[in-house]
């Protein structure tokens, strides 16, 4: 249909009057109370992560508040000492390094996609990626190197699944 054709049909909808409810359909409408059925039980819908994911968004929960009244408690700590305990005319300067060398590197480690349900049961893809973060850096001076290196998951929505 062109839009012109769709304009007028639209119009002859607007124009049409529905029909009258039949008095008979009607009084059963109204004398009629709706059943409640008991349904299977609704479990509820977890995306289709791994399973160390989950186990790490549960210890955040307490982790991050427990992490932080420890260092209240340590900065507390620390200024309610005395200033005699401490040497005067004692102050060395920090130690710092001048990186000569620095490297970063990441590496896919795995990829993969998954489909998992929103809570309304629509499906979604996600694609998941492993990687692995490395940062060198090196100070030839005084001969040392950190290394820190650790992994990291994205997991992207690719799009909506529709059936």
């Amino acid at each position: 249909m062109t839009d012109h054709e769709l304009d007028a049909f639209e119009q002859q909808l607007r124009q049409v009057k529905p029909a009258k409810l039949p008095e008979e359909f009607a009084t059963r409408l109204r004398t009629t109370e709706p059943k409640l059925v008991a349904g299977p039980e609704a479990k509820p819908v977890t995306a289709a992560f791994p399973e160390y994911l989950r186990m790490l968004r549960m210890s955040l929960r307490w982790l991050i508040p427990a992490t932080a009244m420890a260092v209240a408690v340590i900065v507390a700590w620390q200024g309610s000492q005395p200033s005699a305990q401490r040497p005067r005319g004692s102050v060395t300067a920090p130690a710092t390094m001048k990186a000569d060398d620095v490297k970063i590197d990441r590496r896919l480690v795995s990829s993969f996609d998954t489909v998992a349900r929103l809570p309304g049961g629509e499906p979604v893809r996600f694609r998941c990626e492993n990687w692995m973060d490395q940062i060198v850096l090196s100070d030839k001076s005084r001969g040392l190197v950190v290394e820190n290196s650790r992994p990291r998951l994205e997991v992207v929505p690719v799009g909506f699944e529709t059936y």
